[in-house]
């Protein structure tokens, strides 16, 4: 298999393996690839896990686990598009199980604090109409939300 030309790499503090089995066994066709653990030199404890190679449905990650000097921020989020609202739920409640938060307009915080967009794949359709009237109802709706719901936005657009 040929390597992914782009890999974006998730710094956590400590716990790049735990977010890595987290993150795989809620999206399908996704694995953990590879640890990399320290040695006795270090930099962390010696077994801890330095690296995580991980795919989300065929798409590489690297997870570091970097110490606490940087923390994620909602300047980069991760999309998962959904073709139905029974999609947008599940990955909704998996991702922010366990101390995850809510956001607005269909975002939320993960556990370990990444941000993700669960956007049904339709709204790019509502929003793009070239009628303002029906991508700005839209978008009025989506304000205020906090998880996306299809329908409420298909009848928004439909106006």
């Amino acid at each position: 298999m040929p390597i992914q030309k782009i890999t974006p790499c998730l710094w956590f503090d400590h716990h790049a393996e735990e977010a890595a089995d987290f993150y795989t066994s809620i999206f399908p066709d996704s694995k953990v690839v590879k640890v990399v653990r320290c040695g006795e030199g270090g930099p962390g404890p010696a077994g801890s896990a330095l690296t995580v190679d991980f795919q989300l449905q065929g798409q590489s990650f690297l997870a570091l686990n970097g110490g606490p000097l940087f923390k994620f921020t909602e300047a980069i989020s991760l999309i998962v598009n959904c073709q139905t609202q029974e999609e947008v739920d599940a990955y909704w409640e998996k991702l922010s199980a366990g101390g995850g938060a809510p956001v607005e307009c269909g975002w939320l915080k993960d556990k370990f604090g990444l941000s993700w967009q669960i956007v049904p794949s339709v709204l790019q359709k509502f929003l793009g109409d070239l009628d303002r009237r029906k991508s700005g109802r839209v978008m009025q709706a989506l304000l205020k939300m906090k998880k996306l719901d299809i329908r409420a936005l298909q009848k928004a657009y439909e106006g």
